[in-house]
């Protein structure tokens, strides 16, 4: 078994990230605060994909997974990052990536959309998936190391925001988003979860009854977004 050691600080571990610029898509208010690699107007080769960080992160969090969807083929405007507060309720986040999709599918003419969440923004869009009719609107939702079930270390470093109080082990707001079906609707749902991630504590917090479930190799908490071979595995998913 690993050994895990924790960090000083939740909040930077989650994911402090460089920020991004935020522009939005043309004749989109929406989307202000929102980054696309471009605004293609070709036909979509594929279903577009909004991206959703983590506690403390941003959109530039997934710059290096985005080059690489882009190296494979994806075109600029089926990739969305958006930036989420760090102090608003997971439920209040819920909202705008239900306005976020509604507006990628309005505005691409995609009848679906693909979700890939990190950490925190797993929670999220898991509230929209099960709450806000997000369910019929998402083909493929995927979550990179998100405290589906609660992580301790919340409890360890202090964090007193809304957002971390929702993760706690046994929270009231996690209890009745994992009551009764944690895979709602016909979208395919699939988590990655690592060993050596110190951040969400128990690792099995990850995974969910309905979803394909993955255990990676060695990667610390910030490297499943970065991580070539995870990487692979994801795009492999959603594709």
């Amino acid at each position: 078994m690993v050994t895990k050691t924790r960090a000083i600080s939740f909040a930077l571990i989650i994911g402090l990230g460089v920020g991004c610029a935020e522009i939005s898509a043309p004749g989109s208010e929406i989307l202000a605060g929102c980054e696309t690699a471009g605004t293609s107007p070709a036909n979509l080769l594929h279903d577009p994909i909004l991206f959703v960080h983590g506690y403390a992160g941003n959109g530039g969090n997934w710059q290096e997974m985005k080059v690489r969807f882009l190296a494979d083929g994806w075109q600029p405007n089926e990739l969305y990052t958006c930036n989420y507060s760090l102090t608003a309720s997971n439920a209040s986040s819920a909202t705008e990536i239900a306005s976020q999709v509604d507006e990628i599918i309005r505005t691409t003419g995609a009848s679906k959309v693909d979700i890939i969440a990190f950490s925190m923004g797993s929670i999220s869009s898991r509230y929209y998936m099960k709450n806000l009719g997000g369910s019929a609107k998402i083909d493929a939702w995927v979550s990179l190391g998100g405290p589906n079930h609660g992580t301790d270390a919340v409890e360890n470093n202090n964090c007193a925001f809304t957002p971390c109080l929702e993760i706690i082990p046994g929270s009231a707001f996690l209890t009745a988003l994992n009551a009764g079906d944690e895979t709602p609707g016909l979208a395919r749902y699939a988590t990655w979860r690592s060993p050596c991630d110190a951040t969400i504590n128990p690792d099995e917090s990850v995974t969910l009854l309905g979803a394909t479930n993955f255990l990676t190799p060695c990667v610390t908490h910030q490297q499943l977004t970065t991580d070539a071979a995870i990487y692979q595995m994801v795009r492999g998913f959603v594709d």
